[in-house]
């Protein structure tokens, strides 16, 4: 492979990564991936799997090896009484334990460990569609960075190309040379503008490598967002309304778990190996032991009706919450609906005015070569086709932030 083909490849591969750095999608994933709340969310769901396992290990026999050694002399009838001590005493057990539950109790418990990952699997969604918005949004102003910088260089090349022949009509007398210099000012004036955009347009970029996580001082211009509308989604079905629907779950599960706490609880053990106090033929203290434990509530001071009064409080809030986030849903989305189409009127409406005052422009510049126009006109005229140029910029970017704004909901 020769150099000539080698920089051939390297230019294109450039090019290629460039492009896949400075669109939208770019800095939602990179956000997404360097996000450490979701990473703890996620890590949050993968230890309730674990604690699925551990609970279900429990469940099972629980066997310990138990041993206890002790020794008290008794010396010229001082020391402890043997009655109590028995001289001493050495133990070597095997312990077997295991507690009963009811299917229901288990699987109200896995239930209750389910429902704690389905939440925090809903609260990982909503945290991206948090994070896009963001992102979206600082996506957005350092696009408008871009515009307004792009538009003043435009700017900046049609007056110093109007410069170079206004100053040739001021030195043949067509136009007073205190004309020519007013539009010097506003040429300077604007190269001013660019300076500070410039600055701004840094800064703004910056920010939003520093929200997506990413260390990069490369700044390659971004791409249109290219937003569109998404279809809103059922509200019913959305990850916002279905969080309410998961904690009604949680309060029912617990509810549950209260009343199977008051049932009888049954526990059985057994030990086999080694016990005794090396008094009296102690090769033969090898033996078992097991039993029984029943646990019956009687009496518990009323702690299972006041239990319920609580869950029935967090019921009632929790219906008060969804209630309140339904009504500001739909009045946002009917009050964004209203401003996007206002927004898409009035850019409709600039449109036609950026149009006009181009022909204006076009037909000013040749009444400008030939001295048939006040150079203050012509001025006025540039500065109209400037204002409408700029609002239309504006207004498209207004257009994609209520884009942005709709777009949230939409999941």
């Amino acid at each position: 492979m020769n150099k000539t083909s080698l920089v051939f490849i390297l230019f294109f591969a450039s090019k290629n990564l460039s492009a896949q750095r400075n669109n939208l999608d770019y800095f939602i994933n990179q956000a997404a991936y360097n996000s450490p709340l979701i990473k703890d969310y996620q890590n949050q769901i993968l230890s309730n799997s674990l604690d699925s396992q551990i609970l279900r290990a429990t469940l099972r026999p629980q066997v310990s090896g138990i041993s206890n050694n002790s020794y008290a002399p008794v010396t010229n009838g001082f020391g402890y009484d043997e009655a109590i001590t028995n001289g001493g005493q050495v133990s070597a057990l095997l312990s077997v334990n295991k507690s009963f539950f009811s299917s229901r109790s288990i699987s109200s418990q896995i239930a209750n460990i389910q429902l704690q990952s389905q939440g925090l699997s809903n609260t990982v969604k909503i945290s991206q569609q948090d994070l896009r918005r963001t992102i979206t949004a600082q996506y957005i102003v350092v696009y408008s960075d871009l515009l307004q910088l792009n538009f003043e260089k435009q700017i900046n090349e049609l007056l110093r190309n109007e410069d170079s022949i206004l100053k040739k009509l001021t030195q043949n007398n067509v136009y007073r040379q205190s004309d020519y210099l007013a539009f010097v000012v506003t040429l300077q004036q604007h190269e001013l503008i660019t300076a500070q955009l410039e600055i701004q347009y840094k800064f703004d970029y910056a920010n939003l490598n520093y929200l997506a996580g990413i260390y990069d001082t490369l700044m390659p211009p971004l791409q249109d967002p290219q937003i569109h509308l998404s279809r809103l989604a059922d509200y019913t079905n959305s990850v916002f309304f279905y969080q309410y629907h998961i904690d009604s779950l949680k309060l029912e599960n617990q509810k549950t778990l209260i009343a199977l706490s008051y049932r009888p609880k049954l526990n059985v053990f057994a030990d086999a190996g080694f016990n005794s106090t090396l008094a009296y033929r102690a090769y033969k203290n090898f033996g078992t032991s097991f039993g029984v434990n029943i646990s019956v509530p009687i009496y518990d001071g009323r702690q299972k009706k006041l239990q319920f009064s609580k869950i029935a409080i967090s019921e009632r809030t929790r219906i008060n919450n969804r209630d309140f986030f339904f009504r500001q849903y739909q009045q946002q989305v009917a009050q964004l609906t209203q401003q996007l189409n206002a927004t898409e009127n009035l850019i409709e409406q600039i449109n036609k005015q950026v149009k006009y005052t181009e022909t204006l422009i076009s037909v000013n510049r040749k009444l400008l070569e030939t001295g048939d126009i006040k150079l203050t006109d012509y001025v006025m005229a540039l500065n109209n086709y400037f204002t409408a140029k700029n609002l239309l910029n504006q207004n498209y970017i207004s257009h994609l932030n209520i884009l942005n704004q709709l777009n949230y909901w939409d999941k």
